[in-house]
């Protein structure tokens, strides 16, 4: 099972530098793209359509802001959009897709570079989504987590690292929540099971050269519940064309599906 994710920052503007044509070409089985900026029926047009996908959409209630979607060649036994708090569903920032042997999520964590106010809000946002985690491992079956958590989690995953510690996305405390996701509550970082090299980077500011120059961090994941973590085969971080200011991350998992 080949699962992408990847923040569009604006699918309107990601099709238009070539993301679909790029998609067509991966044989992927999942999809799972952020911050789309533009709402289901707004993407009618046929190159937002994937030959042989079935996608699904959760809109933000503003106009060009947020919203997340989910691209499947296998029809998903259920759909659900939202976490049951405000911050999560009024933005859509989360969808999931059941299929027989696992679930599979499109996720967005809300970024707190605009002021106090923000960082408040993408606080209290991944509180919530801290206690979905916990609600998750009493479910009985496997779950992967995909999206842009705006936080770099260790030292390697970030340039210019201790120039940032008091910067929304390398926060201590924000640090500290992934910590309790990956070794308090037992989720895996999909990626660096299989690469522990530094400077991994998923997003790089828009700036010249910041891309070219790897000056950049690791803010997109994918989180796997424990009983995955042996069904991980390959990941990679996709490079060599810009659709937006991120890069997809791509992973193969020894998953049957559907």
């Amino acid at each position: 099972m080949r699962v992408i994710t990847f923040n569009t920052k604006g699918i309107e503007q990601a099709a238009e530098y070539g993301l679909f044509d790029w998609l067509e070409q991966q044989n992927a089985d999942v999809i799972c793209l952020q911050n789309l900026k533009a709402k289901e029926y707004q993407l009618d047009d046929e190159r937002y359509h994937l030959e042989g996908y079935h996608a699904y959409f959760f809109d933000a209630w503003e106009d060009g802001y947020s919203g997340v979607a989910i691209y499947t060649r296998h029809l998903p036994k259920a759909i659900m959009t939202g976490l049951g708090f405000e911050l999560c569903d009024q933005h859509g920032r989360f969808i999931q897709a059941d299929f027989e042997h696992v679930s599979v999520c499109s996720m967005s964590v809300p970024s707190g570079l605009k002021g106090e106010d923000a960082q408040a809000a993408k606080e209290a946002y991944m509180e919530g989504l801290l206690g979905h985690f916990r609600k998750t491992l009493r479910k009985r079956r496997e779950f992967i987590f995909c999206g842009s958590l705006n936080i770099a989690h260790k030292t390697m995953d970030l340039s210019n690292w201790y120039a940032n510690q008091t910067v929304s996305g390398f926060l201590p405390h924000e640090r500290e929540w992934l910590d309790e996701i990956f070794e308090e509550l037992g989720f895996v970082d999909a990626f660096r099971e299989l690469n522990k090299a530094e400077r991994q980077f998923t997003w790089w500011p828009d700036y010249n050269r910041a891309r070219t120059l790897n000056e950049g961090a690791r803010l997109d994941y994918q989180i796997t519940t424990a009983n995955l973590k042996k069904t991980i085969k390959n990941a990679r971080i996709y490079r060599e064309k810009p659709f937006s200011e991120h890069a997809p991350l791509i992973i193969d998992y020894d998953v049957p599906m559907p």
